[in-house]
This record gives C-alpha cells, structure tokens and sequence, in this order.
C-alpha cells in the first residue's frame, strides 16, 4: 500500500483539527462576522508568491487568515435567509467525495457514484410524495434544478408546436408565457433570464391574504389567450411568510388550458415527509416539475439541489449530450443526461449519507422540530415590549416588526426601527437575522433550518433580543 507523505497527512490532519475546533466552538463564538473587510482584505488579498509553501502550513494560516469573517451558519443561533447545518454523516461523506476525488458525470467516470445518486433519486421521490415514474436531477441548489425543470419545460411547450428548440434555439420560436404570484424568488427570474426566456416573459399575479396566488386571476389570464404555451409556477413555501398556493385548486385550472405547472419548494417541498404538515402540499404530485434544495432542510454541505420531472423525455431530451469520445451506459444511469453539469462533484455521497442518519421518522422529527422552534422565536420576541408578530409561522419561516416607541411616530419610524435592531442583535453576535419588505413594510426574516437549534439556544437568543430592545 502506498503510504501518504508526511506533507499530505500533516495537511489532512490540519483540516480536521481545526473543523473540529471550529464546529466546538460555535456556541461561544459570534455568529456574525467581527472582521472588517479592510482586515479580510489585509490578510488574504496579497501578490501570489512565487514559490509555494508546505501544505500544513497554507491550511493553518488559512485559518488565521479567515478569522472573523465566517458566519456561524453551522450553528444553532443562525436564522437568516434559508440555510440549513451539516450533519456529521453528510459532512463526514463530504469529505469522503473529495478523497474520492469522483468525476460524477456519467456511470463509467464513478459506477459508485452513479449508483448513490439513482438511490437518492428514488428515496426523495419517495419522501417527496412524488410520482416515481418522475426523472429527477442532483444539482447545485434550487437556482439550477428550475434552470433544468424549466429546460424541460420549454422543451415539452415547443415540441408541442413542432419545433425543436435545442437545434433551433429561441429566435423565431413562438412565446412562451410564464404566470407566477407576486411572490416568486429572485433564484426564478434568474433561471428564466439564464434559459433565454427574458423577465418581460414573466407575469405576476395577485395573492390572497395568505400569500397564495387567487384562483381567479390565474383562470382570467389563461383564458385571454388559450393558445400560448404557457408555464405556470406554483408555491410550495415562499420566501417571507412560507406561504403555499393551492395545489388542488391551482394545477386543474393550469392543465385545463396545457400548461406546464412548475413548483418551486425550496425548502417548502419538504413538508411532505411530516405527518403534521404534509396537509400543505396535498395535490402538489399532479405538477410537471420541481425545485427544492438539500442544503436548506435536508443539512447537507452547500452546494446541493434537487429537481425532478414528471415526463423523463422532456427532460433528458433538454439536456442529454452524445459524443464518440464518451463511453455511455446502456443500462446504467448516466447522470450528465438528466442536469446541466458535465464535470461535477459527486454531491450524491453527502445525500445519501444524511437521510440515512435521519431516516424517515428523524427527518420528519427535523422538520417539525424547526418549526416549533421557529414558532417559538417568532412569537416569544413577537411579544417583548416594543415588538410586534408581523406573521405567525406556519412552517419554518415568520416574521416580526420593531416599533418606534415615540409619540407620532410614523410607519418609515417603524421601518427604521426594525432594521436598527436587526444591525444590534447582528452586533452582539447572539443571533444571526435577516431583514426583508414584505407588503411595504420592513420586518425581520425568522428562518429556522439548522438540525443543532434547540429550546436553550432559541431561549438564549430571546433573551438577547429582549437586551437589545430594551437599552
């Protein structure tokens, strides 16, 4: 057996020291950054050496040098935007994968890798309450699996009217149209301005009180033209509120009139495996595609994304590639046909790793688990003196608003109210929030994905909010 140099264990040895030291160290140390940029700037923006240095000591100075520029998103105090932990099997196999050091393209790059990624495919769909006829891809977050649940789309529209899109491309194609609520995420207009369709494709609609796109406006707009080829995307968890349109009203209207009905559940989509709130996504498995993320609620290493499509044609014919230079499987997976990477890593390890420690009953508990803490938060902070519930959480996300005490004050006080105490709570490194404007009113964002929050660490950050509001 050939031994590693002493270079390569000592670097390897490193890494691990210091994962180890930082994830140890997460309940004591600020979970916003303190290092200004000047200083990150300082340390790491310096000319290229010409000559190298011993591995060991490049990691170890890396370390030094990122000092205070790391987020804690690691850890349980982290509730901005959506982003989940790791857990130990996941990071554990990540670091496998680049040992590994697989090219997880096609079945004769990683037989290994190809086989992982089929089985995670068929688990999700299973726990998705997905159809298993539904071809599905491992990508790098929910901003690529739209960009290939909407190749797929746009295949299946125009080869509905004769023509082929992938050899004549977009110019001279008829339209495609895209109806979405006011609600879509930002990740959606980039994939549409990626795939060639253009924002001014995009129209949105009006929503009820809840958040979900109405009925009538969806069947109004349909109606003025039956002939355009049409995508319709639904909501399964928006970004504010975690709203969910409604499937079973929603995706009929849409196939009355041969639309493709294109879900983005990004981290919504996960409710599904809950027993308490698979309610919300009744009717969801009747859709053409969607979107949703590992690296949001699953707490797998960024970057992980998962799309699937109910027609497997539409989507590989989108994507598939064939050169004499390729050695293609005839009956094995290869993964380039079915995502929009050709050399990628082999993110399928860290998949599998994770939802085998969880298991169907410990990701179910992970999701309900984070709502209640998101609950919790939202409404206990919700309730301090000068606080406000701006809106209760149904799943995992909410929102609450700081008011400016003053006499008179007006709802820009409020406004600026609410982001200044963000800025605080960001300063005492307590707590990690975010901020938003929702419905023309600033609020902070409560996200809660991470597998390490707990009731202390959830009591710990009420307790610093109460501080920060009432010096």
């Amino acid at each position: 057996m050939e031994k590693l140099s002493p270079e390569f264990r000592q670097a390897l040895d490193a890494a691990c020291k210091n994962a180890i030291a930082h994830l140890e160290s997460l309940d004591q140390t600020s979970v916003s950054a303190t290092a200004e940029l000047e200083t990150l700037r300082g340390r790491l923006l310096k000319p290229l050496a010409r000559e190298g240095a011993p591995p060991q000591q490049i990691i170890e100075q890396l370390v030094d040098d990122v000092s205070g520029g790391l987020l804690g998103t690691a850890g349980g105090r982290f509730f901005g935007w959506v982003i989940g932990g790791v857990l130990p099997a996941a990071m554990a196999a990540d670091w496998l994968t680049s040992a590994w050091q697989q090219n997880a393209a096609m079945y004769a790059c990683s037989p290994a890798a190809s086989v992982v990624e089929e089985t995670v495919g068929s688990w999700l769909k299973d726990l998705l309450q997905l159809p298993p006829t539904a071809s599905f891809a491992l990508v790098s977050g929910c901003q690529m699996a739209h960009v290939t649940c909407l190749a797929a789309a746009r295949h299946a529209l125009l080869a509905k009217r004769g023509w082929d899109v992938e050899a004549l491309g977009l110019f001279g194609a008829p339209p495609i149209r895209i109806l979405s609520s006011s609600e879509l995420h930002g990740s959606f207009e980039r994939a549409v301005r990626l795939l060639g369709f253009g924002r001014e494709c995009v129209r949105t609609l009006p929503v009820d009180d809840d958040g979900r796109l109405l009925a009538t406006a969806l069947t109004s707009v349909l109606e003025k033209d039956t002939s355009a080829p049409t995508i319709v995307l639904l909501q399964a968890g928006d970004i504010n509120i975690g709203a969910y349109d409604s499937f079973p009203t929603l995706i009929p209207i849409a196939k009355r009139f041969n639309a493709w009905v294109h879900v983005d559940g990004a981290f919504g989509l996960w409710a599904a495996v809950s027993p308490r709130l698979q309610h919300l996504v009744t009717g969801i498995e009747l859709a053409d595609s969607w979107a949703t993320d590992g690296h949001k609620w699953l707490n797998v290493p960024f970057d992980s994304g998962f799309a699937f499509v109910a027609d497997p044609e539409a989507h590989r014919s989108s994507l598939s590639i064939r050169a004499s230079y390729l050695t293609h499987a005839t009956e094995a997976r290869d993964q380039v046909d079915w995502n929009p990477e050709w050399s990628r890593r082999g993110r399928c390890f860290a998949a599998y790793a994770a939802l085998r420690q969880l298991g169907r009953d410990g990701l179910a508990d992970l999701i309900e688990r984070c709502c209640r803490h998101a609950h919790e938060l939202v409404m206990r902070i919700g309730a301090l003196p000068g606080a406000e519930v701006a809106w209760e959480p149904v799943i995992n996300q909410g929102l609450v608003r700081f008011l400016d005490q003053r006499a008179g004050a007006t709802a820009a006080d409020h406004d600026r109210r609410t982001d200044e105490v963000i800025a605080r709570i960001l300063e005492t490194g307590e707590a990690f929030f975010g901020g938003t404007t929702w419905r023309g009113r600033r609020a902070m964002r409560v996200s809660v994905c991470n597998w390490r929050t707990d009731d202390a660490q959830v009591a710990r950050v009420v307790r610093a909010v109460k501080e920060v509001i009432s010096n």
